[in-house]
């Protein structure tokens, strides 16, 4: 079976069929569902906070892959985790205490993560590997959804492969931005671990089938 893991982002569903948007993810292979709080400060645009995630934590099946695009996430931490949110993950570039922002994430019991922007080297985590249980490489400038893949990312995918198997890191690779059928299994095959797709899943004529193929893609590590 696919080790890997499709995370389906909810920013690209159409919110006027939230339900029925929801309840295709439950049917669906995918492994997660991705939500992405922005806050129009550390990104330009504003999507939703805990209430919607609470919500749609009473609908959905799956684990709630909770991407905090936020100033001060130390902040909100327990109360997304209160929301229900399974997997937190933070900002880098927003959190001049990443160490500490880490740690209280994993003390509320949810999985702890950290987003890297495009421009961001993946050696600034190389101290913290260790205690990382995901590493989100973004793969187009966070804030909106349906931009185009940036492919100096692919490079940063298997330099930090690299890296998490001489830390010997749990942490799942996850890549987040512009991905679908057309190059979803390159970034497997680099060595990402979960994929995060939202256009290309929630514009499709057949969401649950572009979700079937997207796990069923080979993922052997080049």
């Amino acid at each position: 079976m696919p080790k890997h893991k499709i995370a389906p982002s909810l920013l690209a569903a159409d919110f006027t069929r939230l339900g029925e948007e929801i309840a295709m993810v439950n049917r669906s292979e995918a492994d997660w569902l991705h939500l992405d709080v922005m806050d129009g400060r550390f990104v330009p645009n504003i999507t939703f906070g805990m209430f919607i995630v609470e919500a749609v934590r009473r609908l959905c099946t799956k684990p709630l892959d909770v991407h905090l695009m936020i100033v001060e996430p130390e902040r909100y931490v327990e109360a997304f985790r209160k929301a229900g949110a399974d997997v937190i993950t933070v900002h880098y570039e927003a959190c001049p205490h990443l160490h500490r922002a880490v740690h209280q994430i994993k003390e509320t019991g949810a999985m702890a993560g950290v987003a890297l922007n495009p421009h961001t080297p993946v050696v600034v985590l190389e101290n913290l590997l260790e205690d990382l249980d995901l590493v989100c490489l973004m793969s187009v400038n966070p804030g909106f959804g349906g931009q185009k893949f940036i492919y100096q990312t692919l490079p940063k995918v298997r330099q930090l492969r690299q890296m998490l198997t001489v830390a010997n890191s749990p942490a799942l690779l996850e890549v987040d931005g512009g991905i679908g059928l057309q190059n979803a299994e390159v970034l497997l095959r680099a060595g990402a671990d979960v994929l995060v797709a939202g256009s290309s899943v929630f514009g499709a004529q057949n969401p649950e089938a572009t979700l079937a193929a997207l796990k069923a893609l080979n993922e052997t590590w080049l």
